[in-house]
């Protein structure tokens, strides 16, 4: 051993190699990489129709949201944030009972964030629920006014959002077609939930207003009757009795429906009074498919129908990716309204973790509408597909323009836009 070796053996007993050994362990142990952060589930709810009056939108929003939930976990990956997204789909048939079940079966799993329901029956129906428990829902498609979801004030909607216009702009669109297509009577049929019933409760005194006359207004249960001969027949005879004042071009049949609206087309004979008159429908009947299976007598009623419409900057990109995977030409408005939902839910929950170290439903409720409009204005780096999205007090969207829409030839036609700024239809193409 040579001197300086052994004057280090005396200070340090345990020897050189035993001291080079602890070094290189300690070098080690400062080279290892630090921990992989946690990755966090942000779990949301998706309460859609998969088999009931709203299928073809509640399956185009389903379809279309699994292209957001894979956009916004590349997103949250790409910006190296320690989150993930998971969507839980239900199928609520657009009954309110269900949607209740479904809503309470998600809090049980830990979800508190939710997309839907569609109706507003069924927003309706679990609000107490939603409310008692902070959970944030986003409806892409109820329009129902605030009062008939059975709320009187703000505060009483905090957990509720609807990024869809409600019923108020879009009675003004359909008052406008009637007018512009000369007509003077009307026969209103409407769904017997809080949806029908606020359209019709809405439109009678705008229509009263315009000197057009309401003959009748003929509701029909929720859920939907197989059969619809009695209710066919009052709308026959109200047709009828117009008949004796007004000619069959100035009268029309308003339909507050979903898509059970086809079966009762399908009921109604051929040589009906009821297939001479022109047809308007609405958001719920807009672009469906199954009125295309029940063409012969939709094209001959017209059926317009309006919705809706309002596209981003991100739309074209979105249109590709439906495409490619083969959901069909486009998503619905209802399907882009769910798309920018999840992106501003998962936005808002992140700052509301950055800002409070944890999650916070108040919070939450009070970060959404400033998320919406940061995330229109591109902010995120993130282009909205449904376009600006402004809330008013009540947590809705607070305006937009209707597209308005029609059966020719067995195939949905563009027929106009209603501005909503100027109140007035812009023709495309002007059913006869």
């Amino acid at each position: 051993m040579r001197a300086s070796e052994a004057r280090i053996s005396r200070l340090w007993p345990w020897g050189v190699s035993t001291i080079l050994l602890l070094a290189i362990v300690f070098l080690l142990g400062c080279a290892q990489p630090p921990a992989e952060k946690k990755i966090e589930e942000i779990k949301i709810g998706v309460l859609v129709d998969l088999s009931g009056p709203l299928t073809t939108y509640g399956t185009s929003i389903k379809n279309t949201l699994t292209i957001a939930e894979e956009d916004i976990n590349k997103y949250l990956k790409e910006k190296n944030l320690p989150y993930v997204v998971k969507f839980y789909v239900e199928d609520t048939k657009v009954e309110p009972k269900v949607a209740l079940e479904k809503v309470q079966s998600l809090y049980a799993k830990g979800v508190n964030l939710i997309i839907g329901p569609m109706g507003s029956g069924e927003v309706r129906n679990v609000k107490d629920f939603v409310t008692a428990n902070k959970i944030i829902i986003v409806s892409p498609s109820s329009t129902a006014l605030p009062k008939l979801l059975g709320v009187t004030k703000p505060e009483e909607k905090k957990y509720i959002f609807r990024f869809v216009a409600f019923d108020d702009f879009q009675t003004e669109a359909i008052v406008s077609e009637l007018k512009a297509l000369g007509i003077k009577a009307v026969v209103i049929t409407h769904i017997g939930n809080a949806w029908g019933r606020g359209l019709n409760e809405v439109i009678k005194p705008k229509l009263e207003k315009e000197g057009i006359e309401i003959k009748s207004s003929i509701e029909y249960p929720e859920p939907v009757p197989a059969d619809y001969s009695p209710y066919i027949a009052k709308i026959e005879e109200s047709i009828t009795d117009l008949l004796n004042k007004y000619s069959e071009k100035e009268i029309a049949v308003i339909a507050f429906s979903y898509e059970e609206v086809a079966v009762m087309l399908a009921q109604t004979k051929s040589d009906s009074k009821a297939l001479n008159v022109v047809w308007l429908g609405c958001d719920g009947t807009a672009l469906s498919g199954k009125l295309l299976e029940v063409c012969e007598k939709s094209n001959k009623v017209k059926m317009l129908s309006t919705l809706f419409e309002s596209k981003g900057k991100g739309y074209a990109e979105l249109e590709k990716k439906y495409q490619q995977r083969k959901f069909g030409d486009s998503p619905y408005q209802y399907a882009m309204n769910a798309y920018d939902a999840a992106w501003v839910l998962v936005l808002s929950y992140i700052e509301v973790v950055k800002e409070k170290g944890k999650y916070d439903a108040d919070a939450m409720a009070s970060k959404i509408p400033v998320v919406a409009e940061k995330f229109s204005r591109g902010e995120y780096g993130v282009e909205s597909v449904s376009g600006y999205i402004k809330l008013n007090e009540w947590n809705d969207r607070a305006s937009g323009d209707f597209a308005i829409y029609y059966i020719k030839d067995c195939s949905w036609k563009s027929a106009g836009l209603w501005s909503f700024v100027e109140n007035k239809i812009k023709w495309f193409e002007a059913p006869r």
